[in-house]
């Protein structure tokens, strides 16, 4: 890919190493309900209630056009946590999408699950690979986002077979697809979260990014593209830029929030250890039209059952490079076997292998070495 890098700022140069100070966690309620054999203790909960955290600092986003090189993308999502990618989709494929997806948003219903996670005038799509083709190859097959997710998200060891060391490698997979039709009326923002509290995440605070990128144990990467122009009054997700480095533990702060505000066709990538929300809609007529997926890794339980959302005849017309993305290939070394073979003998029963462990170590360097 080209080398092309556009960065803007989207706070003033004076503002952007100013720290704000604010009465510690005084909008977050402390812990009060004691449960036994928690993943994180009520007792570390209620410490981190009660710690004074390091200064957060607002942090310019790195903006980047769809010809950038996935190094730098990567160097920005170290740094910030998110990124914006100007013209990542083209408005044809765009246009395609909503055609495909537009039913099926209108098909939904008001969120009843007894919490305030959407607004009751939002609506949803789900199950996004098996609905649009458009969707599939130009979100979910995007190089440059999944160029980022395996510096990210790949999975690597060497485990003791008997007297040698194995190589297995686990590649990333797709976690969701959802499409989000924000509008106006009763609409209302997300509370601040991170997405990775779904696999338990459990992580210490970092000053800097770890090297290589995917020993920082990040679990998921989001990529958000506008289907329509999306502002901070008709909902732009919000998000604290360098809440990735923060511990799972520490809670967030509205007023660190920055809002992604794009142009159709934008992608906005943030990982998912970054506290973010969706926001509510207050403009009178507009309608916040989003398109968006997450990839995780490859042996983490997908958040959307990819295998029983996506009908294996749709799933058997897609590339394979898409099959796999979405979990029809082994993560090594024997992680999601049917049969004993690889996954996608299911879609296409003449191409399936058995599963097995892999070369060692020595003879890989050997190979390589020649």
């Amino acid at each position: 890919m080209a080398t092309t890098q556009t960065q803007t700022q989207t706070v003033a140069p004076a503002e952007a190493e100013k720290p704000v100070k604010l009465e510690i966690n005084a909008r977050i309620l402390p812990p009060t309900v004691k449960y036994e054999g928690m993943n994180i203790s009520y007792e570390r909960l209620e410490e981190a209630y009660h710690t004074e955290w390091p200064e957060r600092k607002h942090l310019e986003v790195p903006q980047f056009t769809a010809d950038a090189n996935p190094d730098d993308v990567v160097e920005g999502l170290k740094r910030v946590g998110g990124v914006v990618v100007r013209g990542i989709v083209s408005q044809e494929s765009l246009q395609q999408m909503e055609k495909d997806i537009r039913p099926a948003l209108e098909a939904d219903e008001p969120w009843d699950a007894g919490d305030n996670f959407f607004p009751p005038t939002t609506r949803r799509a789900f199950g996004l690979i098996g609905k649009s083709r458009a969707f599939a190859l130009d979100i979910i097959g995007n190089e440059l986002y999944q160029a980022v997710c395996e510096q990210f998200l790949t999975t690597k060891s060497y485990p003791f077979y008997g007297n040698r060391n194995n190589i297995n490698v686990s590649p990333p997979q797709v976690n969701n697809t959802i499409a989000f039709s924000v509008r106006p009326g009763n609409s209302f923002s997300q509370p601040l979260h991170r997405d990775d509290d779904i696999h338990y995440a459990d992580r210490p605070r970092v000053e800097k990014y770890p090297e290589p990128p995917n020993l920082r144990g990040e679990y998921g990467i989001g990529f958000f593209v506008a289907g329509t122009k999306t502002t901070k009054a008709n909902g732009a997700t919000r998000f604290i830029p360098g809440s990735h480095l923060e511990a799972t533990v520490q809670p967030p702060d509205e007023a660190f929030a920055h809002y992604a505000e794009l142009n159709p066709g934008d992608g906005f990538i943030m990982l998912s250890s970054c506290y973010h929300g969706g926001s509510a809609n207050t403009t009178k007529d507009e309608e916040r039209l989003l398109f968006s997926c997450f990839m995780c890794r490859g042996w983490l339980r997908q958040e959307e059952n990819q295998f029983l959302c996506v009908p294996l005849d749709v799933a058997r017309s897609l590339p394979v490079r898409i099959q796999k993305l979405m979990g029809y290939a082994t993560s090594e070394p024997m992680l999601g076997w049917v049969d004993f073979k690889d996954p996608r003998g299911v879609l296409a029963p003449e191409e399936a292998e058995r599963v097995s462990h892999r070369k060692d170590r020595l003879k890989v360097e050997e190979e390589q070495a020649q």
